[in-house]
C-alpha cells in the first residue's frame, strides 16, 4: 500500500506541527543498525554512510500514520478537492500537450490516456506539488520510531539501494511523509520494481522525467492486471428496499445477477456497459450508504485501488478520469446538506472572508487554520448552532449574499462600570486571617507561605496552599513534581495584592470599564476569604469551597470551587442575586514557573484572533503557530487578550521537561501576559524574575464579556494536568 498523496495534502491543506526531536543517539544507534542489512541487498558500505551521514529525526510524519485523509475526510469533501474544475481543465491540456507521448505509452501497456494523467493529476497536480519533506529524513524517521517500522525500513533500503546505483540524486531529493516521491509518487520498493525509462535515455527518471514517470503509472497498473478497453466501472441506481449488505469491494457478482436484483444505470436503460465481456463479474460499492451515489466496478478498478489501497483514492482517479475523457461526474447527490469546494470556490470563500475583514492571507485556495477560524467566527456570528469552522458549501452560499458587517471598532468594548463597594476598604485594612474554626479534614492545615496564611493541603497525588486572602492558589505540586505555579520572592505585605500563583480577577479584568477610583483587576484579591466546604475523595482527593465577603451594592455573588488531586481544577461560579442583567469580566491570573520564560512555547492558538496592549487593542490580529515570549521588541513582552478561544492549551517547557495541559470551559478569552525585561525592571515584586514565569490566564475579557441574567449564573473552570515533555 503507498500512502496519502502529496497532491491530496496539498488540496484539503493537513497540517502537523513539529514535535520535540528524538534523542539522536538513538536514531543514530537505529541507523548503525540497519548497515549490516543494506549491505546484504547491495549498497555499498560507502554509500550508507554517505548517505545517512548527518540524518536528523523528523517525528513530525508520525502523526499522519493515522490522519490520512483518504481514511478521515468525507468522501464529499475529498473528491470535491481533487476532482475540481481546476484540475480537470488542467489535465484536458495535458492530455493535449503530451498526446503524442500518451498515445506511444497507451500503445506499449494498454492503459487509456485519460486514466495514466488522471492518476498523475492526484498524486501530484501535474508535477506541481511533488512534497518538501527531504526523503531520507522522512523514511529513516519512520524506521526508527512509530508503528510500522518493518515496512518503512524497506522502503528506506529501497531508497539507498537506488541512490547508490546511481539511479537517483540524494541532494534535494523531497517527497511526501511516507517517502512517495516523483510525477506520480513512486514508493522507493516500487519504483525498484515497477519504473521503466520511458525517454529512452538509459536511466529511470520519475522526477525528472516526465515520459519516464507516465509510463512508469501505465505499467503499473497494467502489472495490477489491467485491461484494456474495458471501463472501470459505471454509477448506478439502486432499487428501493435493496439490500446494502451486498455492497463491498470483495463481493463480485455476475452482472447479470446484479441486473436480475433490478439495478440500473444512472441515465437508464440496460446494465451492459460497453467494452466488458456479458459474464464479467462486478461489485457494487455504497461509499457513503445506500442513499448516495453507487457504482458498480469491475477489473481496473482493482488496478486504480492497488494503487493506494483506499476506495476514496480509487474513485478519486476514476472520476477525474471520466471528467478528462468529457464525463459530467458523480449524478447522485451526496448525503449531506453541505457538501465540499473545489479550489476555485475555495478561493471565493478566502475572497469574501478577507473582504468581510478577516486577516488569512492570500485567497490561495489553500484551507488552513487562519480560514477555518474566520469561518468559525462568521458561523457564531450567523448563530449557527455548531461552529465548527468548515469550509463547504453552506458558508460560501450564505457569504455570497450576507450583509456586510459593521464597520469594525478599534476600541475593546467596556464591560458595565462597577463602583467601590462601601465596606470594600474595611476588609482591605484589616489582613488579619477569619477566626472561623478549620475543618476537621485529613491532609487539611493551616500554614504560613512567605507570610500569607494560607490553607494547605496534602492528598496522596498532589499538595497546594490556597491564601487565605484574595482566595489565591499559592502552590499547586503534583506527586514527585515540581511546583506548576510561580510566586514572588519578593511579594510586597498585604494589602498589595501577592504577585504569583493564581489570582482570582473579578468581577472586572485591568480596569475595563472601570475609573481609577477602583482597583485593578477586581475587588477579591486582597480581602480576606471564607472556607465554606472542605471534602475528601476516595482517592485522597480533596475539594474546596470557598468565598470572598459579601460586598455592599453588588448584585454578584462569587463562588470558588478548588479540587486537588491527580489534575488540580478550580471552578469560578458567579451568580446574579439582583433584579436586572449584569455585564462582568474576569480571569484567573495564572503565573506559570518556567526555567526560562523565553525557552517555553505554548499551542492551542494558531489561528486565534487577539488584542495587543502594546498597540492600544488597535488592531485585531491573527496568532501564527505556537505563542512564545520571543518578541523582537522587547524580550519576553506580552500583553494579549486572544478573543473566542478553544479551550485547549499546552504550555511546553524543554527545561523542565514538562509540559502542561490547560483546559477550560466557560471561558472565551485567554490572556499571555509578561512585562519583559524593561518593565520588570520597574516592578519591585517582579524584577529578574520575569524569566521564571509566564502568565496563561483563562479568563473573559476584551470583547468577550459575560452578561448574566437575574437568577442566572455562569462557571469558568480550569484543569491543569502535568506531563512529561
Amino acid at each position: 500500500m503507498r500512502f496519502t498523496s502529496v497532491g491530496l495534502l496539498g488540496a484539503l491543506c493537513l497540517a502537523s506541527g513539529p514535535l520535540a526531536a528524538a534523542p539522536q543517539d538513538d536514531f543514530d544507534r537505529c541507523l548503525s543498525a540497519l548497515q549490516p542489512q543494506a549491505i546484504k541487498q547491495g549498497v555499498s558500505a560507502a554509500g550508507f554512510t554517505r548517505f545517512t551521514a548527518g540524518l536528523t529525526p523528523d517525528l513530525s510524519v508520525l502523526p499522519l500514520l493515522d490522519a490520512q485523509p483518504e481514511f478521515t475526510t468525507p468522501l464529499w469533501d475529498y473528491l470535491a478537492a481533487l476532482v475540481d474544475t481546476q484540475r480537470v481543465d488542467d489535465g484536458r491540456a495535458q492530455l493535449v500537450q503530451h498526446r503524442d507521448l500518451l498515445a506511444r505509452v497507451s500503445a506499449e501497456y494498454g492503459v487509456d490516456p485519460a486514466t495514466i494523467v488522471a492518476v498523475w493529476g492526484v498524486e501530484s497536480d501535474y508535477g506541481r506539488v511533488f512534497g518538501k519533506r527531504p526523503l531520507l529524513q522522512s523514511l529513516a524517521t519512520l524506521s526508527c520510531n512509530g508503528r510500522r517500522q518493518p515496512f518503512f525500513r524497506g522502503e528506506l533500503l529501497a531508497l539507498l539501494k537506488l541512490l547508490d546505483a546511481g539511479d537517483l540524486g540524494a541532494d534535494g531529493l523531497t517527497g511526501s511523509w511516507a517517502g512517495a516521491f516523483g510525477h506520480t509518487q513512486f514508493m522507493p520498493s516500487t519504483y525498484a520494481r515497477i519504473a521503466v525509462d520511458g525517454d529512452g535515455d538509459g536511466r529511470r527518471d520519475l522526477v525528472a522525467s516526465i515520459p519516464d514517470a507516465l509510463a512508469s503509472t501505465a505499467n503499473y497498473l497494467k502489472q495490477a492486471g489491467w485491461r484494456t478497453g474495458q471501463p472501470w466501472g459505471i454509477e448506478v441506481t439502486l432499487p428501493p428496499g435493496f439490500n446494502a449488505s451486498l455492497a463491498g469491494r470483495t463481493q463480485r457478482k455476475p452482472l447479470a445477477d446484479w441486473r436480475g436484483m433490478g439495478i440500473t444505470p444512472v441515465g437508464g436503460g440496460a446494465l451492459a456497459p460497453e467494452g466488458l465481456p456479458a459474464d464479467a463479474n462486478a461489485a457494487l460499492l455504497l461509499p457513503t450508504g445506500a442513499k448516495g451515489p453507487a457504482w458498480l466496478v469491475f477489473r481496473n478498478y482493482d488496478a486504480i485501488y492497488a494503487y493506494n489501497a483506499a476506495e476514496s483514492y480509487a474513485l478519486a482517479i476514476a472520476t477525474l478520469a471520466d471528467r478528462l475523457r468529457g464525463g459530467s461526474g458523480t449524478v447522485t447527490a451526496w448525503p449531506t446538506d453541505d457538501p465540499g469546494l473545489g479550489r476555485t470556490e475555495r478561493r471565493e470563500l478566502q475572497t469574501l472572508l478577507l473582504a468581510r475583514g478577516h486577516d488569512i492571507g492570500a485567497a490561495d485556495g489553500m484551507v488552513g487554520t487562519a480560514t477555518r477560524r474566520a469561518i468559525q467566527l462568521e458561523q457564531q456570528q450567523l448563530g449557527w448552532p455548531t461552529p465548527d469552522g468548515r469550509a463547504g458549501q453552506r458558508i460560501l452560499t450564505t457569504l455570497r449574499t450576507a450583509p456586510p458587517l459593521p464597520k469594525p471598532t478599534t476600541a475593546m468594548p467596556d464591560s458595565t462600570v462597577f463602583t467601590l463597594p462601601p465596606n470594600h476598604a474595611a476588609y482591605v485594612q484589616s489582613p488579619a486571617p477569619p477566626s472561623a474554626p478549620l475543618p476537621k479534614l485529613e491532609g487539611l492545615s493551616l500554614m504560613e507561605l512567605q507570610g500569607f496564611p494560607a490553607w494547605k493541603v496534602e492528598t496522596p497525588l498532589a499538595s497546594a496552599a490556597i491564601s487565605v486572602f484574595g482566595g489565591q492558589l499559592l502552590s499547586f505540586v503534583p506527586k514527585g513534581g515540581q511546583d506548576l505555579l510561580w510566586l514572588s520572592p519578593t511579594a510586597q505585605a498585604l494589602p498589595t495584592p501577592i504577585r504569583g500563583g493564581s489570582p482570582v480577577c473579578w468581577p472586572y479584568f485591568g480596569r475595563q470599564g472601570q475609573g481609577k477610583d477602583v482597583p485593578s483587576h477586581g475587588f477579591v484579591r486582597n480581602v480576606p476569604w471564607t472556607l465554606k466546604d472542605a471534602r475528601r475523595e476516595a482517592d485522597g482527593t480533596v475539594v474546596l469551597t470557598l468565598a470572598p465577603p459579601t460586598l455592599d451594592n453588588l448584585d454578584l455573588h462569587l463562588t470558588m470551587q478548588v479540587r486537588i488531586g491527580r489534575t488540580l481544577e478550580q471552578q469560578l461560579i458567579t451568580e446574579n442575586t439582583g433584579s436586572t442583567p449584569v455585564t462582568f469580566t474576569q480571569a484567573l491570573h495564572n503565573y506559570f514557573k518556567v526555567s526560562d520564560a523565553l525557552q517555553v512555547s505554548v499551542s492551542g492558538l494558531d489561528g486565534l484572533s487577539y488584542l495587543d496592549k502594546f498597540e492600544d487593542y488597535a488592531t485585531p490580529r491573527i496568532q501564527k503557530g505556537d505563542w512564545s515570549l520571543n518578541d523582537p521588541r522587547d524580550p519576553g513582552r506580552s500583553d494579549r487578550i486572544y478573543t473566542q478561544a478553544g479551550g485547549r492549551y499546552v504550555l511546553k517547557d524543554p527545561g523542565l521537561k514538562r509540559r502542561i495541559e490547560i483546559t477550560t470551559q466557560g471561558s472565551r478569552s485567554l490572556v499571555a501576559w509578561n512585562p519583559g525585561e524593561k518593565g520588570a525592571a520597574g516592578m519591585a515584586d517582579v524584577g529578574p524574575g520575569w524569566k521564571n514565569y509566564v502568565c496563561l490566564e483563562a479568563a473573559n475579557a476584551g470583547p468577550d464579556v459575560v452578561t448574566l441574567a437575574p437568577g442566572a449564573r455562569h462557571i469558568l473552570k480550569q484543569t491543569f494536568n502535568v506531563q512529561p515533555l
